[in-house]
């Protein structure tokens, strides 16, 4: 699990770092936001040379603040991957 609550700066490319239970940090890019049955969700790709994308639930506490919320239902999660791949089919 990540930690909750992240801070950004607004540069071309935003990156947060990701802070693990088990102590292991990974930089990731953030690579939108997007909405899925009305609530948000944010994707981003980790800094470590693989193909994988996190999905967390998204939701703005203030000015350049965020917090990443764990998507723990899989019937959620499925329909939070099935919108990011539309949506990813979209934009090729």
């Amino acid at each position: 699990m990540a930690d909750n609550k992240n801070t950004y700066a607004e540069e071309e490319n935003e990156i947060i770092t990701l802070e693990f239970d088990d102590d292991q940090e990974i930089e990731c890019e953030i690579m939108g936001v997007f909405d899925c049955d009305g609530k948000e969700y944010i994707a981003l790709i980790p800094h470590d040379d693989s193909d994988d994308v996190y999905l967390y639930g998204y939701k703005e506490v203030g000015d350049d603040e965020f917090e990443l919320i764990d998507i723990e239902d899989d019937a959620e999660f499925d329909k939070v991957v099935k919108e990011f791949d539309a949506i990813m089919a979209d934009n090729e």
